[in-house]
């Protein structure tokens, strides 16, 4: 056979490669199209087109070989440049600066989104400007200018509407709806939402769409307090992330994200996993991240954080903050079920992850005895946050803790205050968002009891409506422990007996063992109770006292002891719980059921 033959043979089966990965992109069979392509490359005397790069530029990022896939898109770049096609360009350059934004490279994000508007930026309308327009709604909305940023999103719109594209329709109203619920036009911006969800679980949207919207659209609902949203939305996206994408299995992990050695260990962020597993889909573990929480809010806590330790051990290395918030609602976890050293190493792991891990590392504080820590944290990261903005759980969050710290150290000053603002942004009547307002009701409720007033029930037993309503059982449980005291401070002794008996109940479904025993100590009256921190009956009492503010000299005319046994019993206390401080000793009491 002569070498010309050879070469025609050659040439040939080499253009049905190519052929045949254009066609599995088109199908989205990634790992097929990047094996064709990445095969194809490597041979010296074979060259691809742009459009060639681009796809396995695509197909790299899907098959989780991200160097790979910036390699490839800087190779388009330079191809649709040499070809003078500024469209091509000008999109190689946005997708440039996407990846690098998420790979932690913000200068050469920032040089790549600069290219990408030097090359659309004079060309008549077209998909591509479509990008900029959103970026450019994204910059006005950081800073606060929402008339530029309803702009950009309407041009968008446009945009979108004469190319004909329903992905870039769906993200138009995405973009459109988060615009209008950063300028606090609720009803407006979950309207266009729903929108575009619509388009997204109908199923006409490609892959990269899809699971982009889940993405943005899962962390606008956990944002906004959306609960209703967030997990109808959580549960289709995981329905989405499952087979077909099949690919190759990630290795068996530790039990727990709490420090357990491997070599993917999703308890070391060092040894993350810095690509997905061929075949998997990038978006997978992002999507279990925001799982994470919803199952967390609902209680199934042993589910939550084997989802937790999978969505570490499946995000890609430009989402290492779905890994942070994964670590964190374990650290949330495992501090409710009383486990306070692993829920360290968890709150530490999201923090190196780049995650502020409050408000929960103060509530670990506060269970530790630990008060001054707990009020400088909450408080740190409420100066931090500064004025409500669109994550407004967040923020809600925050003053919540904020109450419940307070409230430990008897600031009932600075607990109203934060009570206050959480109210206020909750909402009332038909304008109040339903997870806001039981955390709200909660707090309000919680600083009336504190000030012994008789208006106390009312909000507490609208908090336990809100969060049964919202299937809520963590929150409702502790309600319940509130109105229980309540309804003893109003002489209603079997009713406060029936709320600690539910509350009860519902701790040991939940496995949070510190609430629980506390329940039963309330329902047996303490008797026989065994008390914390090996301390006896006589400190405990002394204990009491001094979180009811009570000074030596009171507690000695009380106990009709001397002021120096006082003082003894107090170094007593102080040494056993490893605190400094009545207030951090009151902390204590308080978070271990003593008062």
């Amino acid at each position: 056979m002569s070498a010309p033959t050879i070469r025609t043979r050659h040439t040939a089966a080499a253009a049905d490669a190519v052929e045949r990965a254009r066609d599995a992109a088109t199908r989205e069979s990634w790992t097929e199209a990047y094996e064709l392509l990445h095969a194809h490359d490597r041979h010296p005397s074979r060259g691809l087109t742009a459009d060639d790069l681009s796809v396995l530029a695509d197909a790299a990022w899907w098959s989780g070989h991200l160097d790979e896939s910036v390699t490839a898109r800087l190779r388009a770049h330079a191809a649709f440049l040499a070809a003078d096609d500024h469209r091509g360009a000008g999109l190689a350059s946005w997708w440039l600066h996407y990846e690098y934004a998420g790979l932690g490279r913000p200068a050469a994000a920032a040089g790549w989104l600069h290219r990408a508007r030097h090359h659309l930026a004079d060309l008549p309308d077209c998909p591509e400007q479509c990008f900029l327009a959103w970026t450019d709604a994204e910059e006005a909305e950081a800073h606060g200018d929402h008339a530029a940023a309803l702009a950009a999103v309407h041009r968008m719109t446009g945009l979108a509407l004469a190319s004909g594209s329903p992905d870039l329709l769906a993200l138009s109203r995405q973009a459109e709806s988060r615009v209008l619920l950063a300028a606090g036009r609720r009803a407006e911006g979950l309207a266009r939402l729903d929108d575009a969800m619509c388009a997204v679980t109908a199923g006409e949207l490609s892959g990269m769409f899809t699971g982009w919207l889940y993405c943005l659209a899962l962390t606008q609902c956990m944002e906004a307090a959306d609960f209703a949203r967030a997990v109808e939305w959580t549960n289709a996206a995981m329905e989405w992330c499952a087979p077909p994408w099949t690919g190759h299995p990630p290795p068996d992990g530790p039990d727990s994200p709490d420090g357990s050695a491997d070599a993917r260990d999703p308890g070391n962020p060092a040894s993350l996993p810095m690509t997905v597993p061929s075949g998997e889909n990038p978006f997978r573990g992002v999507c279990r991240a925001h799982r994470v929480e919803v199952l967390d809010l609902l209680g199934a806590w042993a589910l939550a954080e084997a989802e937790a330790r999978q969505a570490c051990r499946e995000v890609p290395v430009d989402c290492l903050e779905s890994a942070a918030a994964a670590y964190y609602a374990a650290g949330d976890v495992q501090r409710r079920q009383g486990r306070l050293d692993a829920a360290a190493v968890s709150y530490g792991h999201a923090h190196e992850l780049g995650r502020i891990p409050q408000p929960g590392l103060a509530l670990l504080r506060l269970a530790q005895g630990r008060a001054d820590a707990a009020v400088a944290g909450v408080e740190l990261a409420l100066a931090c946050r500064g004025a409500p903005d669109h994550d407004v759980l967040g923020r809600a969050r925050l003053l919540a803790a904020r109450t419940e710290v307070a409230l430990a150290v008897r600031d009932v000053a600075g607990a109203a205050g934060a009570a206050a603002e959480l109210d206020a942004l909750a909402g009332d009547g038909a304008g109040a968002v339903p997870l806001l307002r039981a955390l709200a009701d909660t707090a309000v409720g919680s600083v009336a009891l504190a000030r012994k007033g008789s208006d106390a029930l009312l909000p507490l037993r609208r908090a336990l409506a809100g969060w049964l309503e919202l299937r809520v059982p963590y929150e409702a449980a502790q309600v319940r422990m509130l109105l229980a005291a309540a309804d003893r401070a109003a002489g209603d002794e079997e009713g406060a007996r029936l709320e600690l008996g539910a509350a009860r109940a519902a701790f040991e479904r939940l496995g949070a063992v510190p609430d629980a025993r506390r329940a039963a100590a309330l329902l047996t009256g303490g008797s026989r109770r065994r008390l914390p921190g090996g301390l006896t009956a006589r400190e405990a009492e002394v204990l009491r006292l001094v979180a009811e503010g009570g000074t030596n000299k009171d507690i000695a005319r009380a106990l009709v002891i001397s002021e120096h046994t006082v003082a003894r019993h107090l170094n007593n206390i102080f040494a056993k719980l490893g605190v400094g401080s009545r207030a951090s000793a009151t902390a204590y009491a308080y978070a271990h059921g003593l008062v």
